[in-house]
Order: C-alpha cells, then sequence, then structure tokens
C-alpha cells in the first residue's frame, strides 16, 4: 500500500490490525474500558500536527537518573542497576529529535509509589520510579534507572505482570503521541501474561521487548537494554489493546 494511500493529513494511517483487539475477556479491564461502538477516524488537523505539548524548559539535571533523582543527599535507589537507551523513530524510520520521553515503573520489590498500591513490597524510600528526557538530534534517548520487579495483580487467582517500565512519548505534534510499556527479554512471565496475550503476533511482542545490549553496559555497574520506538505507521509500537490517536 503506497504512503500516499495510507495519509492522513501529513501522517501515514496507523494500521489497527497490528494493535490488539480493544475486547479481550482473558484481560479483564478491557471488559470496562472497551469502546461499545464502532472506532470513527478522522483526518488531523492543523493543530494536531504541528502544536506543541510540552515546555523543554521543564527538564531538571536529573530527571533521567531515576537512581538518584528522588533518593537523599548520598544515598541511592536499591536494586541491579541499569540503563534503558534506544532510538524513537517515525512512520518513515526517520528519527525524532527534540521529543518528550516520560517513564515510570515499580521498583525493585515490585512495588509503585502510589496511594492505590495494594501490594505489600516495601518501598524504596529512595526511588520515585518516574524519570523523563528528551530526545537528542539523533532521536536517541537514555535512562539510568534500577530493573523493576514483577508483581501480583487481580486480573485472576495467581497473575503476576512481567518486570516493565511504562513508556510515555509526546513527539513534534499531538498526533505523535503515543503509551506503551517495555518487557525484558528472558523474562518468563511474558508469555502467561494476559495483557501480552492480547498481542496478535510474536513480532509484536518483540517490539515491546527491551534487548540485553552488552556494549552499553557499564562493566562492575550496571547492565543495559536497547529499546526503539516507532510512533506512527504500520510498524508502530504497540500497548496492550488501546491504540492511541488516529
Amino acid at each position: 500500500m503506497s504512503p500516499k494511500s495510507t495519509r492522513k493529513g501529513h501522517y501515514l494511517e496507523r494500521d489497527r490490525s497490528w494493535h490488539p483487539e480493544a475486547l479481550t475477556p482473558n484481560y479483564k479491564s478491557s471488559i470496562y474500558r472497551s469502546p461499545s461502538s464502532k472506532l470513527i477516524s478522522f483526518p488531523t488537523t492543523l493543530s494536531e500536527e504541528t502544536g506543541p505539548v510540552f515546555g523543554h524548559d521543564i527538564l531538571g539535571s536529573l530527571d533521567s537518573d531515576l537512581i538518584h533523582n528522588y533518593a537523599r543527599q548520598g544515598q541511592a535507589a536499591i536494586g541491579s542497576r541499569i540503563i534503558i537507551h534506544g532510538r524513537l523513530l517515525d512512520e518513515f524510520e526517520r528519527p525524532v529529535p527534540g521529543a518528550l520521553i516520560e517513564v515510570w515503573q515499580a521498583n525493585s520489590g515490585g512495588r509503585y509509589r502510589h496511594k492505590n498500591e495494594t501490594y505489600l513490597a516495601a518501598l524504596d524510600p529512595n526511588f520515585s520510579g518516574c524519570g523523563r528526557t528528551i530526545t537528542d538530534e539523533n532521536g536517541d534517548y537514555e535512562f539510568i534507572t534500577i530493573m523493576p520487579g514483577p508483581y501480583p495483580w487481580p486480573n485472576g487467582p495467581n497473575e503476576w505482570r512481567p518486570a516493565h517500565i511504562h513508556f510515555s512519548v509526546f513527539g513534534n505534534a499531538f498526533a505523535q503521541r503515543l503509551i506503551t510499556q517495555m518487557y525484558f527479554e528472558g523474562d518468563p512471565l511474558i508469555q502467561k501474561c494476559p495483557i501480552v496475550a492480547t498481542l496478535n503476533s510474536l513480532t509484536a511482542v518483540k517490539r515491546l521487548t527491551g534487548f540485553l545490549d552488552m556494549e552499553r553496559t557499564i562493566p562492575m555497574d550496571s547492565l543495559a537494554y536497547k529499546f526503539d520506538i516507532t510512533i506512527r505507521g504500520k510498524q508502530q509500537t504497540v500497548f496492550e489493546n488501546k491504540p492511541e490517536g488516529l
């Protein structure tokens, strides 16, 4: 299919067959949040294609360092230290510079710092689980953090989420908005997760997987995982059963 036949304004139309079905009963939350009517797609407006969505001056010097950005003076987050890095691409595989990427995750014990958290794992007083950065001129990004732990969730009598990190991407316009998450290569819980089971192919699962990158490790300090993100088009990075944008 030619780019001309799939354009929505200045962007290629998203390939919804690449994303999971909205209603997948084995993933119980989808029963309540899936749309009851057929989706309607409209061409993007000028403001959606050109409108800025954040200010670059909101970042602090430690925002991309989750090990230290919430820690007390001289302290650090507890857990196995890791580097998460990758490249942000558009639907034509071009780098997207100047994009805001935000992340949030559970701590090394699998617990979130959230008032509604019910898991009894201990909180780390030096870890907030949140960070943000801006892609460079080549679309590259990097976070320093700790390996999140798996945790139980009430989807069934004994369901566990694989270790994962949530990503929120603000591209150069509202039409490039994406929320997704990254799993870790080799985690046996990935294939047992009802959310992952909503994906249509192993290729889609791989697109949500960070792969071990020994070349970017820091010896005696941190392992590294590479996670590239595509924000639109037929090869868009997927997220559960909730397609974002058009």
